[in-house]
């Protein structure tokens, strides 16, 4: 899978770990995870900036987060309110959602 990936507005990037959408004035959203154990991730913090609150850059980063938990075979525990939130109000993260 590729380090970058070009969707509407700013490039997602995989740093470390987590996802970080930038454009050419700089970061303007990240998604970050903690690794629990080998299948278990800890999403704990969403950032959009400001700027850009309102449109679909946190549920990009998000969907990200979740198509790299089914690559990898892992369950995600949403400590993020952000995560929490949409694990709850959308069935298409149940599959990576770890109760």
């Amino acid at each position: 899978m590729s380090n970058k990936e070009t969707n509407e507005i700013g490039v997602i990037y995989k740093e470390r770990n987590a996802f970080v959408i930038r454009t050419e004035e700089g970061p303007i959203g990240e998604i970050t995870y903690v690794p629990k154990d080998e299948h278990t991730w800890v999403a704990d913090h969403t950032y959009v900036s400001p700027h850009y609150r309102g449109g679909n850059i946190a549920q990009r980063l998000l969907n990200r987060l979740a198509e790299e938990a089914r690559a990898e075979g892992a369950k995600i525990i949403p400590q993020c309110s952000y995560v929490g939130v949409q694990f709850r109000r959308n069935p298409e993260y149940e599959d990576v959602w770890k109760h």
